[in-house]
């Protein structure tokens, strides 16, 4: 008992409730305790925390965090050593209450930087040596595939066969669907993102037209292999019924930001986890124009928010949703997985 944490004079965030005037007891990094209560007498507790009637909430845990790619090359080219990334990155995600991180890594061999094949590997093995040590957070590793990235299926395959993945998920950057409906769109998106000049881009649209038949057996190779080692399936991007229906005949049970209400209500009725983006929330709309969060979130077509590209939206996107649904509702949305 004289090694416990105690947390006193809080409101504690609960599924389902708050519990005003709350003790937490922590013993050995476990929650023991939750009651209503005052600080126990001497001697009942090691150490002693009064939360001046602060919330207290659970630890947020991020299914989709693209931090680490843009903590280890802050602009194209300039590129820091993963462990030092590492470090300044959990430093952040801690003091934005995130105790859990999934970190999005992409294997888009067309694209540049981090997201080729090889750098986003060896990226991913370094991550999983520094989570293995000491840590401030929880580090899981969700691998995002670009499909028509026929060149990455053995890697990723050699990744999964080695347990370096938590999370696989399958998105398609092609232009005239998805996120990106109209070409001029996603070479803006190019051009900011990897600095790509005019001259460059043609080449880098080629790339992509590649054979369909070829990328679904792609998909189904993956897909296949991760279901058999029990590492769960998501889709990125859905902009239809079509599409939602397909990723779920694959065996994928998590819609990550759904493009509209059709694709994000299909999803729900198949039985799937709809996660949407907090700065959506934050912001109050999509910076690429698509589904509301908070309408999805509102409507029961979301139940699931994450950092996507911002981890501080996370903490923030709780108390602007909890006029509307209730901060126990809304703790939940980031909590319970």
């Amino acid at each position: 008992m004289r090694d416990d944490l105690v947390i006193y004079n809080g409101r504690a965030v609960l599924p389902g409730q708050v519990l005003e005037g709350a003790l937490v007891r922590i013993r050995d990094g476990c929650i023991v305790e939750v009651r209503r209560g005052s600080l126990p007498g001497v001697g009942q507790a090691g150490h002693s925390i009064d939360a001046g009637g602060a919330y207290i909430l659970p630890g947020l845990v991020d299914l989709h965090s693209d931090a680490i790619e843009r903590e280890i090359e802050p602009r194209p080219r300039a590129v820091f050593p993963v462990e030092v990334a590492f470090r300044e990155l959990e430093k952040r995600l801690a003091g934005s209450g995130i105790t859990t991180i999934f970190h999005s890594l992409s294997f888009a061999t067309e694209q540049m930087g981090l997201r080729s094949n090889e750098t986003a590997a060896e990226v991913i093995r370094q991550l999983r040596k520094l989570a293995a040590g000491p840590a401030l957070i929880r580090h899981r590793i969700h691998l995002r595939y670009e499909i028509t990235d026929l060149s990455a299926v053995p890697v990723i395959t050699a990744l999964l066969e080695e347990g370096a993945v938590d999370l696989l998920s399958f998105m398609d950057h092609t232009p005239g669907q998805g996120q990106f409906r109209q070409l001029e769109r996603y070479k803006e998106w190019v051009q900011a993102t990897y600095g790509l000049n005019e001259e460059e881009f043609p080449a880098l649209l080629a790339k992509k037209q590649v054979d369909r038949t070829t990328v679904l057996e792609g998909i189904q190779l993956l897909a296949g292999k991760a279901l058999a080692l029990g590492i769960p399936l998501a889709s990125h991007d859905d902009d239809s019924a079509g599409r939602v229906e397909t990723a779920r005949s694959l065996g994928v049970s998590i819609s990550e930001f759904p493009v509209n209400r059709e694709a994000a209500g299909r999803a729900r009725e198949l039985g799937m986890a709809v996660c949407v983006g907090a700065p959506n929330v934050v912001r109050g709309c999509s910076q690429a124009g698509n589904l509301s969060a908070v309408e999805a979130i509102e409507t029961g077509a979301a139940g699931i928010l994450c950092s996507d590209y911002y981890p501080p939206a996370m903490l923030g996107a709780v108390f602007r949703l909890a006029g509307r649904i209730g901060l126990a509702a809304a703790a939940q949305l980031v909590s319970d997985r």
